[in-house]
């Protein structure tokens, strides 16, 4: 006989997820009950121990899997590109595109870190941190062989993945830009802050260059 909503069925733990994350987005971790999340998946509130311990498990599992998530298919993004240039261009075109499609995810896993007890927050932040790396080892990379200028590697590498982010906060679907557009927008904002600055002529010969009609 199939399992229905109120079972141990793996359909009953995706509706707790989908519906956890809804009303954690809307209104805040601290707010939701686990009562009213009961109600909203349809079942009683003693069934959701037999998916789920406690509010704090669902919330850190929430982070985690959507971390794990960010972290493989951003190697998959990456795989089989070879220079540092190819590399940040997937990097920025990845992250742009994940970040159009799971506000919720993301809202969750920046704004709800500090409901995370001690041991989970350690948790998700060394997964942060794995996600953090792949970016600053593509910059790393390309300061070495001096296709990038990067001042300090960690300092540029927080600032790209806060700009990337920001449009999390404006983002609309069927806006006045493709996503292509956003997203080709946002390689040039990121390359053109890392590539070397080309060597600026003297006035003098800038001057003489306008006369000559260069």
């Amino acid at each position: 006989m199939a399992r229905t909503i109120g079972s141990y069925g793996p359909k009953t733990m995706e509706a707790i997820r989908k519906a956890g994350l809804r009303l954690i987005f809307e209104q805040g971790y601290e707010a939701m009950s686990l009562r009213q999340l009961a109600a909203e998946v349809g079942i009683q509130a003693g069934s959701l121990y037999n998916h789920i311990s406690t509010k704090q498990e669902l919330l850190f599992g929430l982070i985690q899997d959507h971390i794990n998530e960010l972290l493989r298919q951003l190697d998959r993004a990456l795989a089989g590109k070879e220079e540092p240039v190819e590399k940040l261009r997937a990097f920025v075109a990845f992250h742009v595109t994940y970040h159009m499609t799971r506000k919720r995810e993301v809202f969750i896993a920046n704004s709800e870190l500090r409901s995370l007890e001690p041991r989970n927050y350690e948790a998700i932040v060394a997964l942060r941190g794995a996600y953090e790396q792949r970016l600053a080892g593509i910059l790393a990379e390309g300061a070495a062989k001096g296709v990038f200028q990067v001042a300090d590697v960690q300092v540029a590498t927080f600032a790209i993945i806060a700009l990337l982010t920001g449009l999390c906060t404006w983002y609309r679907p069927g806006g006045r830009l493709t996503r292509e557009a956003i997203v080709d927008a946002h390689e040039k904002l990121v390359l053109s802050g890392v590539m070397p600055t080309p060597p600026v002529r003297s006035k003098r010969k800038a001057l003489r260059a306008v006369a000559a009609g260069a």
